[in-house]
């Protein structure tokens, strides 16, 4: 592979993993509200998750694992029941839940927690893999693992994992100017939207 035609995947990968999170989703908003009660450290690690939740769909769908993602599309009832159910619970937990005081230190630990529940979520939604078959295919990456796929793959990780970057600094900026009240308001509406996600997933 020339080293022009590598760049130029990785690039293609790097703007489409970048749009693809870009849209605020229930994700987006659970990136926000962990970023605002929790720190950047929270945001960003859940932001990973969810990269690496798409660069496996995306490794799937370049490899031409046909197998493995027809599976995940004939299971995409189950795991809509299981990813909305879950955004169901946490969305009403976080609802529900007291948010920390603003001029307390940041706590530390929990990242696990964070990166791999961001990581199942985005697993448990079919829509990954199947858009991922698509894009793949229609750049003709489908079949063999070539290295113009990996790279893209590549790509679509280090684009999303830029965006939760920018989003959580960003966020993590206005987090000091916050007051407990304030805070209060993130935790109900983060929750609200996220219940309001859970119900159209389970609708859908």
């Amino acid at each position: 592979m020339e080293p022009a035609e590598a760049l130029r995947a990785l690039l293609k990968g790097l703007a489409l993993g970048f749009s693809i999170a870009a849209p605020v989703g229930p994700i987006g908003v659970l990136v926000i509200r962990r970023t605002m009660t929790r720190g950047f450290r929270s945001g960003f690690t859940s932001g990973l998750g969810a990269a690496s939740a798409d660069a496996v769909y995306g490794v799937i769908a370049a490899a031409g694992l046909t197998l493995v993602s027809d599976f995940l599309v004939r299971q995409a009832f189950w795991m809509r029941l299981l990813g909305g159910g879950f955004l169901l619970y946490l969305g009403a937990r976080i609802f529900f839940s007291r948010p920390p005081d603003p001029d307390a230190p940041v706590p530390r630990g929990g990242s696990g927690g964070d990166y791999f529940s961001t990581f199942l979520l985005t697993l448990s939604n079919p829509m990954t893999i199947i858009a991922f078959v698509a894009i793949l295919g229609g750049l003709g990456a489908g079949g063999a693992f070539r290295l113009g796929a990996f790279l893209l793959v590549l790509g679509v990780f280090s684009g999303s994992a830029l965006w939760w970057l920018t989003l959580s600094a960003l966020v993590g900026a206005l987090r000091a100017r916050l007051t407990g009240g304030a805070l209060a308001w993130v935790n109900r509406a983060a929750g609200a939207v996220i219940v309001v996600f859970a119900i159209a997933i389970l609708a859908g």
